[in-house]
Formats: C-alpha cells, sequence, structure tokens
C-alpha cells in the first residue's frame, strides 16, 4: 500500500516526525513517501493509497505556513481521495489550551470535506511534555500501520 506522508513544520520537529513515520511505515511493509516541500502534482504523481498528515500548530491554532500552499492546494482542487484511509499526527503545546494541536483540527477538517476516512484517533503529541516525538508516535505508528492492513 502507498501510503503518503505530508508534513508542516515550524522548527522542523513535525518533520522529523514525518520522516521517522516514512522509516517506520516502510519497515512494515509499506511504500511510504514523504516530500518536507511536496507539491499537489507530486503527491498526485505517487498515487497514494492513504495519507498521514504531520503537522506541527502555530499561531492561534493555525497551519504552519510551510503546509500552508499544499493545504490551500488540496483543499481547492480537491483530489479524488473519497474513502482513502487517512491518519493525522499533530504537534502543539497544551499551554495554548484550546488551540493545543489547532493544526491537527484543521487537517482533520479537510479529510472530513476530501472523504478521508480517520482510521484511528488523530495523535496530540505535547511539546511541554516530550523531547522524543518521534519515538513517542511508534506505537500510534505501529497502530496505524495496522488499521491500514485491517
Amino acid at each position: 500500500m502507498k501510503v503518503a506522508i505530508l508534513s508542516g513544520t515550524v522548527y522542523g520537529t513535525a518533520e522529523d516526525v514525518a520522516r521517522h513515520a516514512a522509516t517506520v511505515l516502510k519497515a512494515a511493509g509499506f511504500d511510504a513517501w514523504h516530500d518536507p516541500r511536496a507539491q499537489l502534482a507530486q503527491v498526485l504523481d505517487f498515487g497514494p493509497q492513504a495519507l498521514l498528515v504531520v503537522t506541527a500548530t502555530t499561531g492561534m491554532g493555525e497551519l504552519p505556513d510551510s503546509f500552508v500552499p499544499l493545504y490551500t492546494a488540496i483543499r481547492d482542487q480537491f483530489p479524488a481521495w473519497q474513502g482513502l484511509p487517512g491518519g493525522v499526527i499533530a504537534l502543539g503545546d497544551a499551554s495554548y489550551g484550546d488551540t493545543f494541536c489547532g493544526g491537527g483540527e484543521l487537517v482533520r477538517e479537510l479529510y472530513a470535506e476530501l472523504g478521508v476516512r480517520e482510521v484511528q484517533e488523530m495523535l496530540r503529541l505535547d511539546a511541554s511534555e516530550t523531547v522524543t516525538p518521534e519515538t513517542d508516535a511508534e506505537p500510534w505508528l505501529e497502530s496505524f500501520a495496522a488499521a491500514l492492513r485491517g
């Protein structure tokens, strides 16, 4: 199964988690693809059979500037991803209260618009609690891989 991993980062942490996710999913037997500067045409050329978005949250619960062009292109061009399985790993800081992992919530809303079905609950990685988000994401990624197989 071909899994496109899309990422939006502010300081590089979400990109590191996405890169690690690609390694974990490849080791689990998936054809995982990640390009931190991906444009929609590249994603479509890959022909994903599943989606994973790893995104940081910035400002007042917004997507990072690095991800906005791809997010907007996906939203505006509405690719035929109806029924595709997907997952979201959101990074944030719980001290921001209501906007904690708001970038991930925006991706979940986009999934709903596109008809992408989340195969498991969004992972929320709290910067105030972890210094190893890549390894903290591993159990979730293993469950994600199992859900994609199931």
